[in-house]
């Protein structure tokens, strides 16, 4: 893609292969990897930038694929200068490439429980984008505000009400870059908090692949979703059990497997494609509703292009 764009102070990277960003190790290139150097510097590539061309903003690419064809436009990814972590009473001012679990721990130690930022992976830009959550609490329940730089270039300090939070998703534009996030949580006692932690890691140690190449849960749990974008599982639905029962734990699709500890991850298994990946996913949701009558919705963020071969199969 013959692209004319702005010179910005950070990196600009093009034709940037975008398989080593990603959890699961696939897809195909960006045509352009933009790493800005601050706030500003972000701000202004956006809105010199032409308002045609597409912009997708990547976290640490822990719950994504990247399909083998790469990503047309610029991919925008945050890091240094954008991870700091600043606590003051029981508010926590958090940068959007800050890592969930390192949020979660300089909370805990300052007295904040937002314990439930521990367990999850990725970082707060992520989370705040799809309203992750874990052990009963969300996003939506902490979250005081989002700084956010527009697709224009505008930055904007939007409030928790105004970012429309849904089960694992909020309605932020497309191409909207959260640069930070101000939480608030609960006070704590910093030892009780690190315990409390330590029991959610063990927990999660000892019921998931954590040292598999995964991008955490591949499907949603089925169920009703509240006007707060909690999940009310009124039917105790878990998309675990209905691809256990479809006798599917351990299935396989090229290096592509759905994990033997708990089927409801999606592993690279070794060389897996992003073609094997989304497939078999495909295969997995295809076969649960031949057999329960119910469609599992994916949880995973699946982007770009496919390529000819994969179109093939």
């Amino acid at each position: 893609m013959n692209l004319a764009l702005p010179t910005p102070r950070g990196t600009l990277t093009p034709n940037r292969p975008l398989a080593d960003l990603t959890w699961l190790r696939v897809g195909g290139p960006a045509d352009w990897l933009f790493q800005p150097a601050d706030v500003d510097d972000l701000s202004a590539f956006l809105g010199a930038l032409d308002p045609s061309i597409p912009v997708f903003a990547m976290g640490v690419g822990s719950n994504l694929i990247v399909r083998d064809g790469g990503i047309r436009g610029v991919v925008i990814r945050l890091g240094r200068g954008f991870n700091g972590v600043a606590v003051e009473g029981n508010r926590v001012t958090a940068g959007a490439a800050a890592l969930d679990a390192h949020v979660a721990r300089q909370a805990a130690a300052a007295g904040v429980d937002l314990s439930f930022l521990r367990t999850i992976p990725g970082s707060i830009g992520g989370a705040v984008r799809m309203n992750a959550g874990c052990y009963g609490a969300y996003v939506a329940d902490r979250l005081v505000e989002a700084t956010v730089v527009m697709r224009d270039g505008a930055l904007r300090v939007i409030g928790r009400d105004a970012i429309g939070f849904g089960y694992r998703s909020s309605s932020l534009p497309e191409g909207a870059v959260i640069v930070a996030a101000v939480f608030q949580g609960e006070a704590g006692d910093p030892e009780a908090l690190a315990a409390k932690m330590a029991d959610q890691l063990a927990r999660r140690d000892a019921t998931q692949p954590v040292r598999d190449r995964t991008a955490g849960s591949t499907f949603r749990n089925p169920g009703g979703f509240s006007s707060t974008g909690r999940a009310d599982d009124v039917h105790d639905l878990k998309a675990w059990k209905l691809i256990d029962d479809a006798g599917l734990r351990g299935f396989r699709r090229g290096g592509a497997m759905m994990s033997d500890k708990h089927p409801n991850f999606l592993t690279n298994a070794g060389g897996a494609s992003a073609a094997d990946l989304e497939g078999l996913g495909e295969e997995v949701r295809k076969r649960v509703f031949q057999i329960s009558g119910l469609t599992l919705e994916w949880e995973i963020m699946r982007v770009g292009e496919t390529t000819p071969e994969a179109d093939a199969q």
